[in-house]
């Protein structure tokens, strides 16, 4: 069975033919070729090399033989090695129209076959090398090669004019043929690129659709263990009071059963399909609500306002939107040295946020990765971190996509270290106000 590396390009894989395609094929040219040569020198006492004719066409044959025990019958060739096995086939060809009459032979004709696979199967650069060397064989063909095989005592002449005629309909042939191959190969892979494409996202939504149940369920069955969590939490901290040695950890678990309280009841409005009935949030104050939590664990968080004269977007409180952005700022608190930087900035047409840590940054496997579910590990560069399927990241990305953001997942430049994450909204999505032309009419007249 042959394995491909885990991060083959689809195009790479769609460029290597199958091995046991040309195989077959070629063998069927043995067949064809050995009948052909049998029925024109028995059938019709033609003269022609039979021994060299059969010579090459058991090279063609050893060739199959050859393939056939070096690889199994699922390898796929690359573009280069089937270009090889190909340009033999064109040279094989052209050795038996050489001996049996050059252009003059109907069978010339085949000589566009190899070019059609090609055009069919390889990339472009490679189906032209091989048509090239088509045409340069075809065109010596035309001026060299032995008598065409025909009855004995007496000798054909094929007019000069019927080669140029052959010579014209072999190259147009194989060029509109090819072209035509390569036109209906490609239309057919970018419908299978849009189906993998629309199987990704349906796959993508049944992950989440599922995960809102979960969340649900989840939400439900930890609300009452998290509510004795919380009663005995305060009984410590009436116990507990007088003692300074447990006041701030008395606090820390207070406010760490409230933030829990408070996402199992986000986690229960993930699946909400109306919010009209949410409050409407500047963007200011989503930053700030989702940073919020997140203040408590050492790590600085600093908020930048990007220079803008438009108004700030105000939207709805999207349940998502909180989620996606929250997890992103924790992962990042998660493995920064010291700080997290958090970038907004809008303008007439969009809306984005930039969170940058110090830590490690991202692995190079793992930027290949994000946004996929069940992930074996989520270590950064040089630093590991225990568990972690890739759900976090998964959920939150898939949620703030169907805001309508786009986020981009990236390492700050050198010499700087730490991992920075895009999102970026079109400010209609963001913003429940108007147009762009009716917000600076509304700047130019506040």
């Amino acid at each position: 069975m042959t394995v491909f590396p885990p991060f083959l390009d689809d195009h790479a894989i769609r460029h290597r033919l199958r091995l046991q395609t040309l195989t077959r094929l070629r063998w069927l040219a043995v067949l064809g070729q050995s009948a052909t040569v049998l029925i024109i020198a028995h059938g019709y006492g033609f003269e022609l090399p039979e021994l060299a004719c059969f010579a090459l066409i058991a090279c063609s044959a050893c060739l199959n033989v050859f393939l056939s025990i070096r690889f199994p019958a699922a390898h796929r060739l690359p573009p280069l090695g089937a270009t090889a096995i190909l340009s033999f086939d064109v040279a094989q060809l052209s050795g038996l129209l050489f001996m049996t009459g050059g252009l003059a032979n109907p069978f010339s004709v085949l000589l566009c076959v190899p070019v059609i696979i090609s055009s069919a199967s390889q990339p472009v650069r490679h189906t032209l090398g091989l048509g090239a060397l088509s045409v340069v064989i075809v065109t010596v063909l035309a001026f060299f090669s032995l008598p065409l095989p025909w009855y004995p005592g007496s000798d054909f002449q094929v007019p000069y004019l019927l080669i140029v005629g052959a010579w014209i309909a072999i190259v147009s042939t194989t060029a509109f043929a090819a072209f035509y191959s390569f036109q209906v190969s490609a239309e057919a892979n970018q419908l299978a690129d849009a189906l993998s494409a629309t199987e990704l996202v349906l796959q993508r939504e049944q992950h989440l659709s599922a995960l809102d149940g979960l969340a649900a369920a989840a939400a439900h069955e930890l609300g009452t263990p998290l509510a004795t969590i919380q009663v005995v939490a305060k009984e410590m901290e009436k116990a507990l009071a007088d003692d300074p040695r447990f006041t701030d950890d008395l606090m820390l678990l207070r406010s760490q059963t409230e933030r829990c309280r408070d996402i199992l009841r986000r986690l229960s409005t993930l699946s909400a399909e109306d919010e009209a009935h949410m409050a409407r949030l500047p963007l200011g104050s989503l930053i700030e609500e989702v940073i919020a939590p997140h203040r408590e664990f050492g790590i600085a968080i600093d908020v930048i306002q990007g220079n803008s004269e438009m108004r700030e977007p105000v939207g709805r409180r999207n349940p998502g939107i909180l989620f996606g952005l929250g997890n992103l700022i924790e992962n990042a608190v998660d493995f920064a040295h010291e700080h997290v930087t958090v970038t907004v900035s809008h303008g007439g047409d969009r809306v984005a946020i930039v969170i940058e840590d110090d830590g490690p940054g991202f692995a190079p496997d793992v930027l290949t990765k994000i946004g996929v579910p069940f992930m074996h590990r989520r270590n950064r560069l040089d630093r590991e971190k225990g568990g972690g399927l890739g759900l976090g990241l998964f959920i939150a990305k898939t949620l703030l996509e169907r805001s309508g953001a786009l986020l981009s997942f990236s390492n700050k430049p050198l010499p700087s270290s730490g991992a920075r994450v895009e999102v970026s909204w079109p400010r209609e999505k963001m913003d429940l106000f108007g147009s762009n032309k009716q917000q600076r009419n509304a700047v130019g007249t506040g």
